[in-house]
């Protein structure tokens, strides 16, 4: 059976809702995997959705590791000073200590959604990893809120939403499938004149309660779940692959770059 491996942080509802639409996709033998672990960059009791999101995987009864970077941090940051390329010593050890529990495990994947923290070249070595991000390929990096006041910032036409090859390099990994939507036009244009009235310097352009960025969060997360689906499904058949040298080739092992499913996840979203 084709294994999964899960990282996330279960910082929000999103990142329980992502992991109980792949365990349900899995129970309906859409996805032909099964999930060999949860990893959780944080442990019970640091924060509310944090101990919600393992109490699913708890639930589900999918062996679950946990190692909290905040304490981690707080350990061996002191103690482990300087920097390796763009990350701190610390949390170089803390990738090294994360490899060390899961050394057990053998995923044929391992999913990123809702992972809050960039991954070393070593681990990405170690694992074939793939990103959920909420934007298209050439889109804003960052989080899902990040991304979303960027493409208000640069007045976007349209954004999306990718699974990546993961590196060491933050959203910037090759994309192995993504979608794309409009942003403008209805519903959208209501909502833009109204945050183009604002003063540039004010703070409603930058609010998650502002109804544009409401409806492009909307629109994103409703196209998510069919992608990670669809694209794990494709992994569990063979469709794409990645090769000893982390190139994403499909069945026939021919190069591909980027699959664009719009269609296919417009269909499902409606």
């Amino acid at each position: 059976m084709y294994q999964l491996g899960w990282f996330s942080t279960g910082r929000d509802k999103a990142a329980r809702d992502l992991l109980q639409a792949v365990i349900s996709s899995i129970k309906r033998g859409e996805i032909e995997a099964e999930i060999a672990f949860v990893f959780s960059s944080r442990e019970p009791g640091e924060s509310k959705e944090g101990d919600l999101f393992l109490r699913l995987v708890e639930d589900e009864h999918i062996p679950l590791v946990c190692l909290s970077y905040q304490k981690f941090k707080a350990r061996k940051g002191a103690t482990i000073t300087g920097r390796a390329g763009t990350l701190p010593l610390w949390r170089l050890d803390y990738d090294r200590e994360v490899m060390n529990r899961l050394q057990d495990f053998h995923p044929d994947l391992c999913v990123l959604a809702g992972y809050m923290l960039i991954v070393d070249k070593e681990m990405c070595q170690r694992y074939d990893m793939i990103n959920l991000h909420p934007a298209a390929p050439g889109g804003p990096t960052g989080t899902w809120q990040e991304v979303i006041w960027q493409l208000i910032d640069n007045k976007a036409q349209e954004t999306g939403v990718m699974m990546h090859l993961v590196t060491p390099e933050l959203d910037k990994g090759p994309p192995v499938t993504y979608c794309t939507f409009p942003i403008r036009g209805e519903p959208f244009d209501k909502y833009w004149r109204e945050i183009e009235k604002l003063p540039l310097t004010s703070p409603e352009r930058h609010s998650e309660e502002s109804p544009l960025f409401k409806l492009i969060r909307q629109h994103g997360l409703a196209r998510e779940f069919p992608l990670i689906i669809t694209t794990l499904k494709a992994f569990s058949q063979g469709k794409v692959k990645l090769t000893a040298d982390k190139k994403i080739v499909n069945a026939e092992r021919r190069p591909i770059n980027g699959y664009n499913l719009t269609d296919e996840i417009n269909e499902l979203v409606e």
